[in-house]
């Protein structure tokens, strides 16, 4: 019970930190794990673990499946290679690394253990990226990139993790076989990945005809996903990953408007509650972890975490400054297709925080091994990690911004993008009607004309560069006008639905009609009233 109590506490705590956020111009996740770390300190509070479980079945799959879901699948193909060289590559590269400075500075480790250490902080982390990027106008490539690294280096992390872990508790470890069963384990789970999808585009497809069904298989499928593939020992993340990518490409032909509202509406507040819960159990654990190491001298944990987590760091540059230019020197085609700027690749390079699968990595370490003897470097592996996920998440994390402007990049912004697809599309409206509605009402057909003409108006009033627009001259009078009429219009409906709703208020407070069908029509009016505040934007 203690434990609800808490957990309720937790989430309160959430959403207040999301607020005080935006006050103080801090990443939200950073606030939460300093917060959690603050809240771990307290005396008397009840041992919230974040145990390997939790993360790995609750936590993971949606948040996951969540980032997988708007990842565009075009610019994922587009950028494959940088994206396996980072997700692949640079995770192996940053075990064996990490691995070597554990072995030649750490005492008491053996081999298995230190590449154990390095598989564990090598895969940066897919949610704490997302949750820091959120907001600044990065080019879109590196946002590409970060986040197609992130949905796949915690299966190859994962995966590694799972050798050296054998190799520590078997004492044996066969190059040849361990990559056969590393084909195996990735291609396995993006085939049990895809089968998913591809059943659950099936069923929203040709038998769910309800929203709020539709919505709950969105949420189940993460979980079908992942826990298909973990129950033939397979890559569950991939499975994740793979279904996600495949059926948000598809998605415009699997649900309707009723579907999707309720659909995004779900995930905005399971994903902002599991963000939340997971950076602050994060700094929870402090107390937990610092239990274990009453062995270990202070200065020489200090030591030890210091040196991984520089170790974690440098190991990122060392690998993303070749991998980004070696292919640029050797192909003309990559060097004439691909924009590039070397200040892109610092960022992307700085932008390597660890987060909830370091975590739930390392708290899974056994307590024993070779048949039943403890693990003695247990305790030690566990505050390393939790270590270096505090300093590349809050260092990293919270100069980012600064790191951003002192390169001078420049702020891109997707609003020409927009516009010029706002644009083909009202283009094709009308050229719809003139074609196909010729022949229907005179009213109708010029309220339809109007509707359009209006939508045009006010959108080439979008602030665009100076010199994106010809001088318009009398034009832009008239199109403030008509804007000008439009809003005034807009906002006219805008009151008459508060006085619908101010109608049914009373209504069902004299109990002359009943709360399903207030409910039904009030939803009705929060649509209308959605769409008319869209283009009031």
């Amino acid at each position: 019970m203690e434990n609800v109590a808490l957990l309720t506490f937790l989430l309160f705590l959430v959403s207040i930190l999301a607020l005080l956020s935006e006050r103080v111009k801090m990443p939200l996740p950073i606030l939460q794990v300093l917060v959690g770390l603050g809240i771990s300190l307290i005396p008397n509070l009840p041992n919230i673990v974040l145990t390997p479980d939790i993360v790995f079945v609750i936590f993971l799959p949606p948040l996951l499946y969540s980032a997988a879901w708007y990842t565009s699948w075009h610019d994922f193909r587009a950028n494959l290679r940088p994206i396996s060289l980072a997700a692949f590559g640079l995770v192996f590269f940053t075990t064996t690394a990490v691995a070597v400075c554990a072995k030649y500075f750490i005492p008491g480790l053996s081999w298995a253990e230190c590449f154990l250490l390095g598989a564990i902080v090598s895969p940066p982390d897919a949610v704490a990226a997302n949750a820091v990027l959120k907001g600044m106008s990065i080019h879109p490539r590196v946002i590409t990139l970060l986040e197609g690294e992130s949905l796949l280096n915690d299966a190859s992390g994962l995966i590694a993790y799972k050798y050296a872990l054998a190799a520590l508790t078997t004492g044996s470890f066969i190059l040849w076989e361990a990559s056969l069963q590393f084909v195996w384990v990735v291609v396995a789970g993006t085939a049990i990945g895809l089968s998913v999808a591809y059943l659950v585009h099936w069923l929203h497809k040709n038998l769910i005809r309800n929203a709020t069904i539709d919505a709950t298989f969105t949420l189940l499928t993460p979980y079908m996903a992942y826990l298909l593939a973990e129950s033939v020992h397979v890559s569950g993340v991939l499975a994740v990953v793979s279904a996600g990518l495949y059926l948000t490409y598809r998605s415009d032909e699997l649900f309707d408007h009723d579907s999707r509202i309720k659909a995004y509406a779900l995930w905005d507040t399971i994903i902002f509650m599991l963000n939340g819960l997971v950076f602050i159990l994060i700094g929870f654990q402090l107390s937990h972890i610092l239990n274990n190491l009453w062995a270990y001298r202070w200065s020489s944990l200090l030591f030890y975490g210091t040196l991984i987590s520089i170790a974690t760091i440098v190991a990122r540059f060392v690998w993303v400054y070749p991998a980004a230019l070696i292919p640029r020197w050797l192909s003309k085609t990559i060097r004439e297709r691909e924009t590039f700027d070397i200040r892109l690749v610092f960022v992307f390079s700085w932008t390597g925080m660890r987060g909830v699968v370091s975590v739930a990595a390392a708290l899974a370490l056994p307590l024993t091994v070779n048949n039943g003897v403890p693990y003695e470097n247990r305790s030690l592996l566990i505050f390393i990690t939790f270590f270096v996920v505090l300093v590349t998440l809050v260092l990293q994390g919270s100069t980012l911004p600064m790191i951003i402007e002192w390169l001078r990049l420049p702020p891109y912004s997707e609003l020409i993008e927009e516009y010029e697809t706002r644009q083909k599309v009202l283009n094709a409206s009308v050229a719809y009607i003139e074609e196909n509605l010729a022949g229907i009402e005179d009213e109708a057909l010029s309220r339809l004309k109007l509707k359009y003409e209006m939508k045009y108006k006010k959108l080439n009033k979008t602030d665009l560069p100076s010199n994106y627009f010809e001088e318009l001259g009398e034009e832009d009078e008239e199109a403030e006008a008509v804007t000008d009429l439009f809003n005034r219009f807009t906002y006219l409906q805008l009151e008459l639905i508060r006085e619908e709703r101010k109608t049914l208020r009373l209504m069902r407070k004299k109990g002359i009609v009943s709360d399903e069908i207030v409910r039904k029509i009030v939803y009705e009016l929060d649509l209308e009233e959605a769409s008319l505040r869209v283009d009031l934007d």
